[in-house]
């Protein structure tokens, strides 16, 4: 009497044409996505409606019965095994047609995701895994904050950001000093024109640079890595086993300092990296690995985006580096034109946000630390990717607020499905 009752106040939906194609191709990786290759074996708008709802009903309640009530929020790899794989599909038809908005959850989300297991074909993941991977779906705190590191001592609260940054901060002993350095920041321009493309300071921007700073081991080795990139995207790079030891020289140097050591130290305690060696092999990786912004070429890296500079369809794209910016100014290839912020500091590093023409190629607003050691902005951008991969990461330099914005490559992968870095720079103070 129930069923009839069920049946009748209850009738089945169809499945339309669209919905089998959304699940042939936002599920085709995840378990919940089983029910594609069943739909695809039949015609999914002539089979559901004819199976009254209830049977899917009773089925899903023996299922639940069976396991508890919480079967379902455990990883779904455990609840196929433990019910098999045609209970499950039922279960899992009788919960989308419940909720039907599970059918659009976006491929990019964890909304549904979380504790799913793991799959390369993803684009990004919600499992526990993901913030040491830096591999997390952008909405994955919003979703699943209740799993994995951010409930747990090992989760980078906003807190903690804030205090190791000041020990960062505190910790950069290369950092120029004031008279080390005297720039002429000369025209401010309002952000809103920032797109003019107008030159309204006529005089370069650094006035003098103690370059007894480059003799420094870490700014040695960091100068020594910036000829080695082609700027143009779409070029296919090729890295020598020269420039290659120039990397491993790179991070040798900046391992040794305070600034790097509390930075693997934090990581370390909030179960980031086991060892220093892991700490530096995913930097290489993160940094230094290649991938491709335009059709294919390895083209492009984190490193050489953020710190030497890249140009895309006519623009300049990253350089965010003050030294860069310096040699570059010295050769005669970089034209100074303005500058639409100014951080609050009175020494040094300080932060401006600047426009120039690069041998001809506008950069529109390039954000940058002045007077900083390398392994201070390296240390700063890689600790904001690593704990906010793709947001905003509050910082406090000095008593003073700063953020920082990183984003994760997301067209390609090493390791178990780590992320490169894509960019990383200053957004506000």
């Amino acid at each position: 009497m129930i069923a009839v009752l069920l049946e009748k106040a209850i009738p089945s939906p169809p499945v339309t044409v669209l919905q089998v194609a959304y699940l042939r191709h936002s599920f085709s990786a995840h378990p919940q996505r089983l029910l594609a290759s069943w739909l695809e074996q039949r015609d999914a708008r002539k089979v559901i409606p004819r199976l009254p709802l209830v049977s899917f009903l009773l089925s899903g309640i023996t299922c639940w019965g069976n396991l508890g009530s919480d079967c379902l929020r455990k990883r779904s790899s455990q609840v196929i095994s433990w019910m098999g794989r045609g209970c499950w599909s039922i279960l899992q038809t009788t919960v989308l047609f419940l909720y039907p908005q599970d059918l659009y959850t976006a491929p990019d989300s964890c909304k549904g995701r979380c504790e799913e297991p793991y799959n390369e074909e993803d684009e990004c993941h919600c499992n526990a895994e993901c913030e040491r991977y830096q591999n997390c779906c952008e909405d994955y705190y919003t979703y699943c904050s209740s799993e994995g590191f951010s409930s747990s001592r090992d989760a980078i609260t906003d807190g903690d950001l804030l205090h190791i940054s000041e020990q960062l901060y505190e910790a950069d002993h290369n950092k120029a000093k004031p008279t080390d350095i005297i720039i002429n920041p000369q025209h401010r321009l309002s952000p809103d024109h920032t797109g003019d493309q107008e030159d309204h300071s006529p005089e370069p921007l650094y006035k003098y640079v103690n370059e007894k700073l480059f003799s420094k081991p870490t700014y040695a080795s960091f100068i020594k890595l910036l000829d080695n990139y082609q700027r143009a995207t779409g070029r296919e790079e090729d890295i020598t086993a020269e420039e290659l030891k120039e990397q491993d020289n790179f991070l040798k140097e900046v391992m040794k300092t305070e600034l790097m050591k509390k930075l693997f130290t934090f990581l370390h305690k909030k179960n980031r990296y086991s060892s220093e060696q892991e700490f530096v092999t995913d930097l290489k990786e993160m940094w230094f690995g290649l991938y491709s912004r335009g059709n294919g070429e390895q083209d492009s890296s984190g490193f050489e985006h953020v710190f030497s500079g890249e140009v895309k369809k006519g623009k300049v794209t990253g350089f965010h580096n003050w030294i860069r910016f310096y040699l570059l100014e010295k050769q005669g290839l970089i034209d100074y034109f303005s500058h639409s912020y100014d951080g609050p500091w009175n020494t040094y590093p300080d932060v401006l946000g600047i426009q120039f023409s690069w041998d001809g190629f506008y950069k529109e607003v390039g954000s940058a630390f002045i007077g900083c050691s390398p392994e201070f902005e390296f240390g700063l951008y890689t600790l904001c990717f690593i704990a906010r991969p793709g947001r905003a990461c509050h910082l406090s330099l000095g008593g003073h607020s700063l953020s920082i914005q990183t984003y994760t490559w997301t067209k390609s992968t090493y390791g178990n499905g780590r992320k490169y870095i894509a960019t990383a720079y200053v957004i506000s103070s």
